[in-house]
C-alpha cells in the first residue's frame, strides 16, 4: 500500500485566506437573499479536511483522506422559513440554492417563533481560544503512531492475544456564520485522536477494552506507548468476571461514564425537550435537583476548550455562567426558537452547551474506591435505557465490585436502574479525577444507592 499522501492539515497555514473566501461567499448569499425579497437571512459555510488511518495486528487496514466543504442558507419572509444547502460553490449553484430556499419559504406556514436571534444579542467581542494547531501529519506518520500504540499494548502481557486495532485521526475545520443583522463570525479548530482496542484471553474467556487520547494540538496527545499499555491493562483487568446478586448498593461511575449522567441532565433542561413537554425536569429553574454542594459551570472562554466560542450557532454572544449552583438549577439551555416558544430569552446555546465544569468535592478515583465499604464501580455502559420524559434509568453495565475499599473482581452483564431525579439527589461525591477528553469536564460520580440487577 502506498501511504504517501498529502498531509491532512497543510504545513503552510493558509487558514485566514480560506476563512476570508468563506466570508465573501456568505456575504454574497446574504446579498442574493436580500435581493430576492427576504426580510432576514443567515448563512453557515464550512471547510473540513481530515486524515484517518486504521491498523490491526501490525498491518495497515485503511487510510482515508477527506476534504469537504459546503454551505447552508436560511431565509425568512416574515415568519415563513426556508432552508437549502449545497456543496457546490460555483456561481450558478449559489444562485440556485438561494432561489430554492426562497421558494420553500414562500410555501411554508408562518411560525410566530421563527426568525433570527435578536440583533441586540449578537456577539461583538470575537476572539479565538487557542484551538488551531495545524501539524504536518501525513499518512506514513499517522500509521507509525497507530502501529506503535498497538505494538506496545500487545507486548505488555502474553495474555493479550488479539487486537481490535488502533487508529489515528487528524481533522481541521474552518467555519463562518453570517446573518442579515450584520453579524459575521469565523472559527477554526484542529483535533487529533489516537486510540487502541485490545483483546485479552481466548475463546469464551476473551475480554476487550481500549483507551484513547484526544486533543486540539497533536503535542497534547498521550504517547502511543502509554495508550497501548493502558488499553492492554484495561483488557487484562476484565478477565475472569464474576456475577453479582441483585440488590441496592452504591454505584460509582468512572469519570468517562459520569459524563453521560451530566449529558442526561443537559438534555432535560434543553429547549426542545422543554417546549415539547418531554422532559422530567419541566419547570425546574429555581428548584434543588442536586445536593446543596453540587455545581456545574459553563465556560465558553476556556483556552484550548473543546467547545470554546465567542458566539453560538446563531451569532448570539456566549457567556460564562452557572447552570447549577448550590444544587439549584439556575437556567435552561436555549437557542432563540426554543426561547420564544417558552417566552424566555436565548442563553447563547444554539448548537449546544460549551465547556462544562462539574465541581469536585472529593479526591480521585482511588480515594473514592477506598471510601466504599461495598459497591459497584461502573467503567462501561451499554444501551440507551433512559426515558427523557419520566427520568427512568436502566442500562447494561460492566465494571468492578468493591469491598472494604478495594476492587475484588470484575463484573459484567449487570443492569443498573433508578430514576434520574432520585439519582441526582443521591449523588454523594464528585471526584477530582477529571477526564480531559470531552467538553463535559467531570470526575467520577458516586451515587449513594441504585438497584443492581445481576444474574
Amino acid at each position: 500500500m502506498n501511504t504517501q499522501t498529502h498531509p491532512s492539515i497543510p504545513v503552510s497555514d493558509d487558514s485566514h485566506a480560506r476563512l476570508a473566501a468563506l466570508a465573501a461567499t456568505a456575504r454574497q448569499l446574504l446579498d442574493r437573499a436580500r435581493a430576492a425579497g427576504a426580510d432576514q437571512a443567515e448563512v453557515s459555510c464550512h471547510e473540513d479536511t481530515g486524515l484517518a488511518v486504521n491498523v490491526r495486528m501490525g498491518e495497515v487496514e485503511t487510510v482515508e483522506a477527506t476534504r469537504d466543504r459546503g454551505l447552508a442558507i436560511t431565509v425568512y419572509f416574515g415568519q415563513r422559513k426556508g432552508s437549502a444547502s449545497t456543496a457546490d460553490l460555483r456561481e450558478d449553484s449559489l444562485a440556485a440554492t438561494v432561489a430554492q430556499a426562497c421558494a420553500i419559504a414562500r410555501h411554508t406556514e408562518p411560525d410566530p417563533c421563527a426568525g433570527l436571534a435578536d440583533a441586540a444579542l449578537m456577539a461583538t467581542d470575537l476572539r479565538e481560544f487557542d484551538r488551531w494547531h495545524p501539524a504536518p501529519l501525513d499518512a506514513a506518520r499517522a500509521i507509525d503512531l497507530a502501529l506503535a500504540g498497538e505494538a506496545a499494548g500487545r507486548a505488555l502481557d502474553a495474555r493479550i492475544d488479539n487486537s481490535d486495532g488502533a487508529s489515528m485521526n487528524a481533522n481541521a475545520s474552518l467555519s463562518v456564520y453570517a446573518n442579515s443583522h450584520g453579524f459575521l463570525g469565523s472559527e477554526r479548530c484542529t483535533s487529533y485522536n489516537l486510540g487502541c482496542v485490545l483483546i485479552a484471553g481466548r475463546g469464551e474467556a476473551m475480554r476487550r477494552d481500549g483507551w484513547y487520547s484526544v486533543a486540539l494540538a497533536a503535542e497534547d496527545l498521550e504517547t502511543p506507548e502509554a495508550i497501548g499499555r493502558k488499553a492492554a491493562q484495561r483488557a487484562l483487568d476484565r478477565l475472569d468476571p464474576r456475577p453479582l446478586p441483585t440488590g441496592e448498593v452504591p454505584v460509582l461511575f468512572s469519570a468517562e461514564m459520569a459524563r453521560s449522567l451530566i449529558g442526561s441532565f443537559i438534555s432535560a433542561i434543553s429547549g426542545g425537550a422543554l417546549y415539547r413537554r418531554a422532559s422530567f425536569l419541566l419547570d425546574s429553574v429555581g428548584t434543588r435537583v442536586f445536593p446543596a454542594w453540587f455545581a456545574i459551570e459553563e465556560d465558553p472562554f476556556l483556552p484550548r476548550g473543546f467547545r470554546s466560542a465567542s458566539f453560538d450557532a446563531e451569532g448570539v454572544a456566549t457567556r460564562r455562567s452557572m447552570l447549577v449552583e448550590d444544587g439549584i438549577v439556575q437556567r435552561y439551555v436555549l437557542g432563540s426558537y426554543a426561547a420564544r416558544k417558552l417566552g424566555l430569552a436565548s442563553t447563547g446555546n444554539a448548537g449546544g452547551v460549551h465547556n462544562l465544569q462539574v465541581r469536585a468535592n472529593a479526591g480521585d478515583l482511588t480515594a473514592l474506591v477506598g471510601g466504599l465499604s461495598r459497591g459497584l464501580l461502573v467503567t462501561e455502559l451499554m444501551g440507551q435505557g433512559v426515558n427523557p420524559i419520566t427520568g427512568d434509568y436502566s442500562r447494561g453495565a460492566a465494571g468492578f465490585w468493591v469491598e472494604q475499599g478495594r476492587i475484588v473482581h470484575p463484573v459484567e452483564e449487570v443492569t443498573i436502574a433508578g430514576n434520574l431525579k432520585d439519582m441526582f439527589a443521591a449523588i454523594e461525591a464528585v471526584g477530582s479525577d477529571v477526564d480531559p477528553r470531552s467538553h463535559v469536564r467531570t470526575g467520577s460520580i458516586l451515587v449513594g444507592r441504585m438497584t443492581v440487577a445481576g444474574r
